[in-house]
């Protein structure tokens, strides 16, 4: 047992004969952490004193209950001094980025590319001088942020980039390459993209969305109100968002049907100079409810069992479709309610039952289910 201490641990050495006093170094990853333990007259580790340098307490802050529990179960110093380096290696792991401090080239370089690029484009900057955030406009005005985190050895590692875009964020790095150039790819790719937002902030002004509650640049769906809890689904292609998009009628059978005929029949209308919106409108013979001439509430209708009209991220997409009813509810509740009722019955993933304010047949699909 001793001579298998000393050869994992050369550096970390008894002070006094009865060895209830190790003072000197344990090594994880390459890297020398000064430690000194003080244990009991029986050497019980249980009950030993752990004195650990700055650099250790800063690795195992947050650590310390773990370290408390290995500790108590460890039947002796040999087994606790393992487990210590295991903990600290998942320290380490979890602070990669703490292991390497940057040269002086490193800030002198990043200093050196900002005044080039301009410090009124930097938003943020992290206390390391790691994290970036960069400010850039489109042709059209709006306001978009680039997300940077540099390497230590930045320029000749490439940075993590990241932004809210509907598309991937591919940019071209090479050990010349500089924050300048970065931008100036944001701002190309910005541009292909100009197209696709003006489409929908024309949809987001012009007409109710019921989703997203609050649209992204980097969401492409948009459902859009129609009236007597009808809405419209449209998946807008980012490279191509003139093109029919991927429409998904949604409501009562009744209130679509008609609609989705004259989707199906007016396709070839399809202009792809126009925008989706003046197409959709020519393509479904109707104007669409705007601000200026409806209140939102009109189409938040609540759900008939929960009674609210966002349940978590959802919102009412289940409608009874007796004319007469045409009550929404969330999937979800519809779901729950038809389970629980011992007339209602089940076939794959569709639960068959009645309406519960009219009575009538509804159907609602199996809920999915939450990892």
């Amino acid at each position: 047992m001793e001579s298998s201490f000393v050869k994992d641990n050369p550096l970390l050495l008894p002070l006094n004969k009865e060895k209830t006093v190790y003072d000197g170094f344990i090594t994880v990853q390459e890297r020398d952490f000064r430690l000194r333990i003080l244990l009991p007259p029986d050497r019980e580790v249980k009950r030993a004193r752990l004195h650990c340098c700055w650099q250790l307490k800063h690795l195992l802050h947050g650590y310390e209950h773990v370290v408390k529990q290995r500790q108590q179960q460890s039947p002796d110093l040999v087994t606790f001094i393992l487990e210590l380096k295991t903990v600290l290696e998942v320290g380490l792991k979890s602070r990669h980025e703490c292991r390497s401090i940057p040269p002086p080239q490193y800030y002198a370089q990043l200093i050196s590319e900002m005044e080039t690029l301009g410090w009124g484009k930097l938003l943020y900057i992290d206390t390391e001088f790691r994290t970036l955030r960069l400010n850039a406009e489109d042709s059209s005005g709006r306001q978009h942020i680039l997300n940077i985190k540099l390497k230590s050895k930045h320029p000749v590692e490439a940075p993590e980039c990241s932004a809210d875009l509907p598309v991937p964020l591919a940019i071209t790095w090479t050990p010349q390459s500089t924050l300048e150039q970065l931008h100036s790819q944001f701002l190309l790719l910005l541009e292909s993209l100009t197209e696709f937002w003006d489409i929908l902030d024309e949809i987001d002004s012009k007409t109710w969305i019921l989703e997203p509650e609050k649209p992204s640049r980097s969401d492409t769906m948009r459902r859009i109100a129609i009236g007597n809890n009808t809405s419209i689904k449209v998946e807008v292609d980012p490279r191509h968002p003139k093109m029919l998009p991927e429409c998904c009628l949604l409501g009562a059978e009744h209130a679509v049907t008609p609609l989705r005929n004259k989707l199906n029949g007016n396709m070839h209308l399809w202009n792809p100079d126009s925008s989706v919106l003046y197409n959709l409108r020519d393509v479904l013979e109707m104007e669409f409810p705007s601000p200026a001439t409806h209140e939102k509430s009109s189409f938040s209708v609540e759900c008939g069992i929960c009674y609210s009209y966002r349940l978590e991220d959802a919102i009412p997409n289940q409608v009874c479709n007796d004319p007469r009813c045409g009550q929404p509810f969330h999937q979800a509740c519809l779901y729950e309610w038809l389970r629980a009722l011992p007339s209602s019955r089940q076939s794959f993933s569709i639960v068959f039952g009645e309406c519960p304010y009219c009575s009538k047949p509804i159907t609602v699909k199996m809920a999915a289910q939450k990892s």
